[in-house]
């Protein structure tokens, strides 16, 4: 196993936006490795100028945890070419096989450096809003092992954020939908992302020390998603509504 190639090849099929067989097809590797792989990837994007903008986090649903059969979440990194304006048009032509899914996101006040407790949030996050995250697996017809996931990023690949407000009202139980063209398909809780979003903020910080990554003041924590991922089609207006928040919203050329 080559950490160094597998990066190689999974961020060519992520610049080029064409798919690839499944890593662990030939390769075998732990989870720890495919952080590793995920990392060099990463490391590819900062030396073409990308920027580090925040963390995104996977399998924040305790059903799919099981699912997968796995005992944590699993988490990818952000950046900058990712970021889209809110409200913005993107082409199919940039993603392989894109899906959406709401979200919240929350903007980190002042550098992280080690694992948060509750006490912390005042002190470390300074605002939430409604998000949708843009994932669009490397691999070819979608489908990955665990290890692959996290080492294509966990499919991170877009983000859309709306209008920040102050984090301090209850997020706990509040009502998140998804909308294609003005009609609702997928309806659920911020309570579905492990029962309150802020344990994901926790699960973060946690992760993020694990391997070594610190979230700079300004990032964004995208904290999981609260209904399943919607396959995206040209001509799609998408707009993720968020009980007390203003929508947020994207259109597909």
């Amino acid at each position: 196993m080559n950490i160094k190639e597998l990066a190689k090849t999974i961020d060519t099929a992520a610049l080029k936006a064409k798919a690839v067989a499944q890593l662990t097809l030939k390769s075998k590797f732990s989870e720890q490795d495919a952080y590793a792989i995920q990392a060099a990837s990463l490391e590819r994007r900062y030396k073409r100028g990308e920027k580090l903008i925040g963390i995104k986090m996977g399998f924040t649903s305790v059903a799919k945890m099981k699912q997968m059969g796995v005992h944590d979440m699993i988490w990818g990194r952000l950046t900058d070419t990712m970021l889209m304006k809110e409200g913005s048009q993107f082409d199919l032509d940039q993603f392989i096989h894109p899906r959406a899914e709401p979200e919240l996101c929350f903007l980190v006040k002042k550098t992280i450096d080690h694992i948060l407790s509750l006490n912390d949030i005042g002190e470390y996050i300074e605002a939430v809003a409604p998000a949708i995250e843009i994932i669009d697996s490397r691999f070819k017809d979608f489908k990955f092992s665990l290890e692959d996931v996290i080492a294509d990023n966990c499919s991170s690949a877009g983000l859309v954020v709306g209008k920040w407000q102050s984090h301090n009202m209850p997020l706990g139980n509040l009502k998140i939908e998804l909308e294609i063209n003005g009609k609702a398909v997928h309806t659920g809780s911020s309570k579905d992302i492990l029962g309150d979003p802020w344990k994901s903020v926790l699960a973060a910080t946690r992760l993020a020390n694990q391997y070594e990554q610190v979230i700079p003041e300004g990032a964004y924590l995208m904290a999981g998603a609260a209904t399943p991922a919607v396959y995206l089609n040209a001509k799609n207006e998408v707009t993720a509504h968020v009980e007390y928040m203003d929508s947020v919203s994207f259109s597909v050329k």
